[in-house]
């Protein structure tokens, strides 16, 4: 039993896969780059000055003192 094209000659199946199935192809290699990219980007953001923002907060902050109530709004 032989093996499988691609195994035998991997570069000459991708050439053949590009030409033949190119959305296939091309959406394979785009998704490998999602691996590659969690790992290279963020170092690459660092060296260039970019950071991290805050977190958004996730509450109202609650002002300190007594509560101002607002005049002049009365229905009287």
């Amino acid at each position: 039993m032989s093996a499988p094209q691609f195994w035998s000659t991997p570069f000459r199946y991708m050439r053949w896969a590009s030409h033949e199935k190119p959305a296939i192809f091309y959406s394979l290699v785009i998704g490998s780059l999602g691996p590659v990219a969690l790992v290279t980007i963020p170092p690459i953001r660092r060296y260039f000055g970019s950071y991290d923002p805050e977190p958004v907060p996730l509450t109202y902050p609650i002002p300190a003192g007594p509560r101002v109530i607002p005049q002049g709004y009365d229905d009287e």
